[in-house]
């Protein structure tokens, strides 16, 4: 099922995109997916990491700690036979992009001038990380993370942050995210949303807010 706003658009024009990262523009960080690879390559117990990882990974990402202190919490709490410095590597190499939709975007920006605001739930180093090897900072104009602002979605106040951030108010704003019930949390608070369930899919869905590319 598609979900997205036309509500008030009449006479309304979207200035800013407040997109997520992880599930859009590049895999996710370290979702379920990365980790199982990450687990199985190390020759580590799923369900114990799983179990770690769920008990303090909000805590990261809320940038509460550093990765060093998640990765102690989580797989260094005994000894083991790798070192940090190789599990993080491999870590970070999970993540890979969506080159197309990444490039999508910047041409959204580019023809409609369009302010692009990336919010999204992720740990400072593994942000840093993406940001830089992806040069992520070619598309956006800023960064509301998780890790930066102390806040995660679904919370409403990193909406509202975004939005203080932007200058935009909430029916001139567009969020996009792969996480349905994040985006009915930004439509409650005004926002235009789309639930973003892959590039061919999105590009019909903009054309109702009039942001088209041929």
């Amino acid at each position: 099922m598609v979900y997205f706003t036309r509500k008030n658009m009449k006479g309304k024009k979207i200035t800013t995109l407040f997109l997520d990262i992880g599930g859009v523009l590049l895999t996710n960080g370290w979702g379920q997916t990365a980790r199982n690879n990450t687990v199985a390559y190390f020759k580590l117990d799923k369900d114990e990491v799983n179990e770690r990882h769920h008990l303090t990974f909000d805590t990261y990402e809320e940038g509460k700690l550093t990765l060093t202190d998640y990765l102690k919490r989580v797989i260094f709490y005994e000894e083991r036979k790798f070192s940090e410095n190789d599990f993080t590597k491999f870590m970070f190499n999970q993540s890979l992009p969506y080159p197309d939709t990444i490039a999508f975007f910047k041409e959204i920006k580019r023809k409609y001038n369009l302010k692009v605001i990336a919010v999204s739930n992720e740990g400072r180093e593994l942000n840093a990380y993406r940001v830089k090897t992806f040069k992520l900072n070619e598309l956006f104009d800023a960064f509301v993370s998780s890790s930066y602002v102390h806040l995660r979605k679904p919370d409403v106040d990193i909406f509202l942050m975004a939005g203080d951030i932007s200058q935009t108010m909430p029916e001139n704003s567009l969020f996009i995210d792969d996480r349905l019930m994040f985006v009915k949390v930004a439509q409650s608070l005004g926002i235009c949303g789309i639930h973003y369930q892959g590039l061919e899919k999105v590009k019909t869905q903009l054309k109702a807010f009039g942001l088209a590319v041929e």
